[in-house]
């Protein structure tokens, strides 16, 4: 490779590697603060730059916060390449889903919480927060439909069962220093075990008093 390729390699990696450590410094910004309060300034004294060049990388905090979520989904695609190497996918899912609910820090709940309440204000916000629970939901349905072992499996109702327990594991993360995810994550896996079956419990009918 040339001497000028290898300059070419050098200063790419070396924008990666500055992108990176703002982004790094706005989770530990938007954790402390909000994203609310945060300013771009803010981002500056965090990361040890200039607002200037913060700006050569983030031409606005709601640029932050997408590069925030273009990382996240990045490491969700390594997890699901993972899955879709396995022999057992259906173990395979589960695993992950467990790992990353054990394994979450209370820094990243709080963030989560923190995107979800911005969303309700800010249209931009609102807008990315809507295309990733839309990603997420049709990539789960499908991946639910083929991994059903009953006919009477429905994706789109397990899907929104699971949805349901697995966003209050980040609340409650968020919420609790001491949180131990690990009967939620109990939870989670029986309840997609059931699904799968065609055994989701179903919601009791409106008047009805549960059990009878």
């Amino acid at each position: 490779m040339s001497p000028a390729a290898n300059a070419v390699l050098d200063a790419r990696g070396a924008q990666t590697a500055r992108r990176e450590h703002i982004l790094d410094a706005a989770e530990a910004c938007f954790v402390r603060n909000g994203f609310h309060r945060s300013t771009m300034q803010d981002l500056a004294r965090e990361a040890g730059m200039s607002p200037g060049n913060i700006y050569r990388y983030f031409e606005s905090k709601e640029a932050v916060v997408l590069g925030l979520a273009d990382r996240e989904h990045e490491r969700g695609c390594v997890l699901i390449e993972e899955m879709e190497r396995a022999d057992d996918r259906r173990g395979a899912l589960m695993s992950i889903l467990e790992r990353y609910f054990l394994q979450a820090s209370r820094e990243m709940a709080l963030l989560r919480l923190d995107l979800w309440s911005e969303a309700n204000r800010n249209p931009d916000i609102g807008a990315m927060v809507a295309r990733i629970e839309d990603e997420a939901r049709s990539w789960f349905v499908e991946t639910l439909a083929a991994l059903a072992t009953s006919p009477d499996c429905d994706p789109g109702a397990l899907y929104a069962a699971m949805s349901i327990v697995m966003k209050g594991l980040v609340i409650e993360r968020a919420l609790s220093s001491d949180y131990d995810p690990a009967p939620g994550v109990a939870q989670l896996h029986a309840l997609m075990e059931a699904g799968l079956a065609g055994r989701l419990p179903s919601a009791p009918s409106p008047g009805k008093e549960p059990g009878r």
